[in-house]
Protein backbone atom coordinates (compact mmCIF):
# COMPACT_ATOMS: atom_id res chain seq x y z
CA UNK A 1 0.00 0.00 0.00
CA UNK A 2 1.15 3.55 -0.67
CA UNK A 3 2.23 5.81 2.17
CA UNK A 4 -0.62 7.99 3.51
CA UNK A 5 1.72 11.02 3.50
CA UNK A 6 4.64 11.66 1.16
CA UNK A 7 7.44 14.21 1.32
CA UNK A 8 10.05 15.57 -1.10
CA UNK A 9 12.25 18.63 -1.57
CA UNK A 10 11.91 21.03 -4.51
CA UNK A 11 14.73 23.62 -4.55
CA UNK A 12 14.67 24.19 -0.82
CA UNK A 13 10.91 23.75 -0.40
CA UNK A 14 9.64 20.68 1.44
CA UNK A 15 6.43 19.49 -0.22
CA UNK A 16 4.26 17.30 2.01
CA UNK A 17 1.31 15.56 0.37
CA UNK A 18 -1.70 13.92 1.99
CA UNK A 19 -1.86 10.75 -0.06
CA UNK A 20 -5.21 8.98 0.34
CA UNK A 21 -6.83 10.25 -2.87
CA UNK A 22 -9.23 7.29 -3.09
CA UNK A 23 -11.06 8.67 0.00
CA UNK A 24 -10.35 12.37 -0.63
CA UNK A 25 -7.50 12.24 1.90
CA UNK A 26 -9.88 11.54 4.80
CA UNK A 27 -8.24 11.83 8.20
CA UNK A 28 -7.33 8.66 10.10
CA UNK A 29 -4.57 7.45 12.42
CA UNK A 30 -1.93 6.59 9.80
CA UNK A 31 -2.42 9.90 8.00
CA UNK A 32 -2.11 11.79 11.28
CA UNK A 33 1.05 9.87 12.15
CA UNK A 34 2.43 10.47 8.65
CA UNK A 35 1.92 14.21 8.98
CA UNK A 36 3.67 14.17 12.36
CA UNK A 37 6.65 12.40 10.82
CA UNK A 38 6.78 14.66 7.76
CA UNK A 39 6.67 17.87 9.79
CA UNK A 40 9.34 16.55 12.17
CA UNK A 41 11.48 15.85 9.09
CA UNK A 42 10.93 19.37 7.75
CA UNK A 43 11.72 20.93 11.13
CA UNK A 44 15.01 19.02 11.47
CA UNK A 45 16.23 19.33 7.86
CA UNK A 46 18.28 22.45 7.10
CA UNK A 47 17.83 21.80 3.38
CA UNK A 48 14.15 22.67 3.85
CA UNK A 49 13.74 26.44 4.03
CA UNK A 50 9.95 26.49 3.78
CA UNK A 51 7.13 23.95 3.58
CA UNK A 52 4.08 23.42 1.40
CA UNK A 53 1.32 20.99 2.45
CA UNK A 54 -1.14 19.82 -0.20
CA UNK A 55 -3.41 16.90 -1.08
CA UNK A 56 -3.22 14.22 -3.75
CA UNK A 57 -6.14 13.96 -6.14
CA UNK A 58 -9.16 16.26 -6.07
CA UNK A 59 -9.26 17.19 -2.37
CA UNK A 60 -7.00 18.60 0.30
CA UNK A 61 -8.72 16.68 3.11
CA UNK A 62 -12.41 15.75 3.25
CA UNK A 63 -12.37 15.59 7.05
CA UNK A 64 -12.53 12.65 9.44
CA UNK A 65 -12.72 9.16 7.99
CA UNK A 66 -16.37 8.24 8.62
CA UNK A 67 -16.05 4.56 7.75
CA UNK A 68 -16.80 3.64 11.38
CA UNK A 69 -20.19 5.37 11.14
CA UNK A 70 -21.61 6.36 14.51
CA UNK A 71 -18.43 5.15 16.23
CA UNK A 72 -16.24 7.61 14.29
CA UNK A 73 -15.42 9.79 17.31
CA UNK A 74 -15.53 7.04 19.93
CA UNK A 75 -12.37 5.59 21.44
CA UNK A 76 -12.41 2.84 18.81
CA UNK A 77 -13.33 5.02 15.85
CA UNK A 78 -11.32 5.64 12.70
CA UNK A 79 -10.97 9.37 13.35
CA UNK A 80 -9.05 8.50 16.52
CA UNK A 81 -6.96 5.91 14.74
CA UNK A 82 -7.53 2.91 17.00
CA UNK A 83 -9.11 0.93 14.15
CA UNK A 84 -5.77 1.20 12.41
CA UNK A 85 -3.83 0.31 15.58
CA UNK A 86 -2.44 3.85 15.73
CA UNK A 87 -3.09 5.81 18.92
CA UNK A 88 -3.47 9.12 17.10
CA UNK A 89 -6.17 11.71 16.74
CA UNK A 90 -4.53 15.04 17.48
CA UNK A 91 -1.16 15.57 15.77
CA UNK A 92 1.91 15.72 17.98
CA UNK A 93 3.69 18.10 15.59
CA UNK A 94 1.65 20.88 14.03
CA UNK A 95 2.56 23.41 11.33
CA UNK A 96 3.06 26.15 13.95
CA UNK A 97 5.74 23.97 15.60
CA UNK A 98 7.95 24.18 12.49
CA UNK A 99 10.23 27.26 12.70
CA UNK A 100 9.87 27.84 8.95
CA UNK A 101 7.02 29.16 6.79
CA UNK A 102 4.33 26.52 6.23
CA UNK A 103 1.86 27.16 3.40
CA UNK A 104 -1.29 25.12 2.84
CA UNK A 105 -1.94 24.62 -0.89
CA UNK A 106 -5.65 23.80 -0.84
CA UNK A 107 -5.98 22.10 -4.20
CA UNK A 108 -9.52 20.94 -3.37
CA UNK A 109 -12.07 20.66 -0.58
CA UNK A 110 -10.90 21.17 3.01
CA UNK A 111 -13.58 20.05 5.45
CA UNK A 112 -13.64 19.53 9.21
CA UNK A 113 -10.16 18.64 10.40
CA UNK A 114 -8.99 19.41 6.85
CA UNK A 115 -10.02 23.01 7.50
CA UNK A 116 -8.61 23.27 11.03
CA UNK A 117 -5.31 21.69 9.99
CA UNK A 118 -4.98 24.18 7.12
CA UNK A 119 -5.77 26.93 9.64
CA UNK A 120 -2.73 25.79 11.66
CA UNK A 121 -0.52 26.75 8.71
CA UNK A 122 0.96 30.25 8.33
CA UNK A 123 -0.99 30.98 5.16
CA UNK A 124 -3.34 29.33 2.70
CA UNK A 125 -3.62 29.42 -1.08
CA UNK A 126 -6.89 27.88 -2.24
CA UNK A 127 -8.49 26.72 -5.47
CA UNK A 128 -11.30 29.06 -6.44
CA UNK A 129 -13.87 26.23 -6.70
CA UNK A 130 -12.66 24.35 -3.62
CA UNK A 131 -14.94 24.35 -0.58
CA UNK A 132 -13.69 24.95 2.92
CA UNK A 133 -16.06 24.15 5.76
CA UNK A 134 -15.86 23.92 9.55
CA UNK A 135 -18.70 21.40 9.73
CA UNK A 136 -18.25 20.34 13.36
CA UNK A 137 -21.55 21.70 14.71
CA UNK A 138 -23.37 19.86 11.91
CA UNK A 139 -21.78 16.62 13.11
CA UNK A 140 -22.48 17.21 16.80
CA UNK A 141 -18.76 17.82 17.39
CA UNK A 142 -16.31 20.64 18.19
CA UNK A 143 -13.43 22.07 16.19
CA UNK A 144 -10.02 21.60 17.77
CA UNK A 145 -6.33 22.44 17.03
CA UNK A 146 -6.84 25.87 18.60
CA UNK A 147 -9.46 26.82 16.02
CA UNK A 148 -11.50 28.86 18.53
CA UNK A 149 -8.50 31.18 18.98
CA UNK A 150 -7.04 31.14 15.46
CA UNK A 151 -10.13 31.62 13.30
CA UNK A 152 -11.40 34.86 14.92
CA UNK A 153 -7.87 36.24 14.72
CA UNK A 154 -7.79 35.43 11.00
CA UNK A 155 -11.29 36.46 9.87
CA UNK A 156 -12.77 38.41 12.81
CA UNK A 157 -15.33 37.35 15.41
CA UNK A 158 -18.41 37.84 13.25
CA UNK A 159 -17.10 35.78 10.34
CA UNK A 160 -15.68 33.14 12.69
CA UNK A 161 -19.07 32.83 14.40
CA UNK A 162 -20.76 32.45 11.03
CA UNK A 163 -18.36 29.74 9.85
CA UNK A 164 -18.27 27.76 13.11
CA UNK A 165 -21.91 27.99 14.20
CA UNK A 166 -23.42 27.41 10.76
CA UNK A 167 -20.85 24.94 9.45
CA UNK A 168 -21.62 26.28 5.97
CA UNK A 169 -19.11 25.68 3.18
CA UNK A 170 -17.52 28.62 1.40
CA UNK A 171 -15.81 28.53 -1.97
CA UNK A 172 -12.19 29.54 -2.37
CA UNK A 173 -13.18 32.92 -3.77
CA UNK A 174 -15.19 33.75 -0.62
CA UNK A 175 -12.44 32.32 1.60
CA UNK A 176 -9.98 34.77 0.07
CA UNK A 177 -12.41 37.69 0.47
CA UNK A 178 -12.78 36.83 4.17
CA UNK A 179 -9.00 36.65 4.66
CA UNK A 180 -9.20 32.93 5.37
CA UNK A 181 -6.91 32.42 2.37
CA UNK A 182 -4.26 34.75 0.98
CA UNK A 183 -5.01 33.87 -2.65
CA UNK A 184 -7.72 32.13 -4.64
CA UNK A 185 -6.56 30.68 -7.96
CA UNK A 186 -7.63 28.14 -10.58
CA UNK A 187 -7.02 24.63 -9.28
CA UNK A 188 -4.14 23.88 -11.62
CA UNK A 189 -2.22 26.97 -10.42
CA UNK A 190 -2.51 26.46 -6.66
CA UNK A 191 0.44 24.16 -5.94
CA UNK A 192 2.88 26.01 -8.22
CA UNK A 193 1.91 29.34 -6.64
CA UNK A 194 2.40 27.96 -3.13
CA UNK A 195 5.81 26.51 -4.00
CA UNK A 196 6.86 29.80 -5.60
CA UNK A 197 5.83 31.79 -2.53
CA UNK A 198 7.60 29.30 -0.25
CA UNK A 199 10.77 29.42 -2.37
CA UNK A 200 10.84 33.22 -2.26
CA UNK A 201 10.69 33.13 1.53
CA UNK A 202 13.32 30.40 1.77
CA UNK A 203 15.75 32.21 -0.54
CA UNK A 204 15.22 35.87 0.37
CA UNK A 205 14.34 35.91 4.08
CA UNK A 206 16.76 35.09 6.93
CA UNK A 207 15.84 31.77 8.60
CA UNK A 208 16.21 32.98 12.19
CA UNK A 209 14.32 36.21 11.50
CA UNK A 210 11.43 34.20 10.07
CA UNK A 211 11.53 31.72 12.95
CA UNK A 212 11.35 34.46 15.61
CA UNK A 213 8.58 36.34 13.81
CA UNK A 214 6.59 33.14 13.36
CA UNK A 215 6.92 32.25 17.05
CA UNK A 216 5.77 35.71 18.14
CA UNK A 217 2.80 35.70 15.76
CA UNK A 218 1.53 32.36 17.00
CA UNK A 219 2.17 33.13 20.67
CA UNK A 220 0.14 36.31 20.25
CA UNK A 221 -3.00 34.29 19.46
CA UNK A 222 -3.07 32.34 22.72
CA UNK A 223 -3.36 29.01 20.95
CA UNK A 224 -1.82 26.92 23.75
CA UNK A 225 -4.33 28.15 26.32
CA UNK A 226 -7.22 27.59 23.93
CA UNK A 227 -6.13 24.03 23.15
CA UNK A 228 -6.00 23.26 26.87
CA UNK A 229 -9.68 24.27 27.06
CA UNK A 230 -10.74 22.67 23.77
CA UNK A 231 -9.35 19.19 24.24
CA UNK A 232 -11.32 18.03 27.32
CA UNK A 233 -14.46 19.56 25.81
CA UNK A 234 -13.82 17.75 22.53
CA UNK A 235 -13.60 14.46 24.42
CA UNK A 236 -16.79 15.25 26.36
CA UNK A 237 -18.73 16.13 23.21
CA UNK A 238 -17.39 13.04 21.41
CA UNK A 239 -18.93 10.86 24.12
CA UNK A 240 -22.42 12.37 23.72
CA UNK A 241 -25.24 10.97 21.55
CA UNK A 242 -25.24 14.03 19.29
CA UNK A 243 -21.80 13.09 17.94
CA UNK A 244 -23.29 9.77 16.81
CA UNK A 245 -26.41 11.40 15.38
CA UNK A 246 -24.35 13.99 13.49
CA UNK A 247 -22.37 11.36 11.61
CA UNK A 248 -25.24 8.88 11.08
CA UNK A 249 -27.64 11.55 9.79
CA UNK A 250 -24.97 12.77 7.37
CA UNK A 251 -24.32 9.26 6.07
CA UNK A 252 -28.07 8.63 5.78
CA UNK A 253 -28.54 11.98 4.01
CA UNK A 254 -31.24 13.26 6.37
CA UNK A 255 -31.70 16.11 8.80
CA UNK A 256 -30.24 15.40 12.25
CA UNK A 257 -32.47 14.83 15.25
CA UNK A 258 -30.43 16.27 18.12
CA UNK A 259 -30.77 14.78 21.61
CA UNK A 260 -29.10 17.30 23.94
CA UNK A 261 -30.43 20.60 25.30
CA UNK A 262 -28.20 23.68 25.50
CA UNK A 263 -30.08 24.58 28.70
CA UNK A 264 -30.12 21.23 30.51
CA UNK A 265 -27.02 19.48 29.16
CA UNK A 266 -24.45 22.27 28.93
CA UNK A 267 -21.17 21.07 30.56
CA UNK A 268 -20.79 23.87 33.10
CA UNK A 269 -18.12 21.93 34.97
CA UNK A 270 -15.59 22.82 32.23
CA UNK A 271 -16.12 26.57 32.58
CA UNK A 272 -15.20 29.05 35.31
Amino acid sequence: MSEPVTKEIHNGVGVITLNRPEVMNAWNGPLCQGLDSALAWARANDEVGAVVITGAGRAFCAGADLSAGGDTFSESGTARGAADDVAARTPKVLPWDVPKPVIAALNGHAVGVGATYALACDMRIIADRAKIAFVFARRGMLPELGCHAILPNVVGLSNASDLLLSGRPVLGTEAASLGLASLSLPTEEVLDAAILRAREMAQLSAPVSMAITKRLLWQGMGVAAMRAREEPLFDWVAAQPDSVEGVVSFLEKRQPQWHLSARKDFPNEFFD
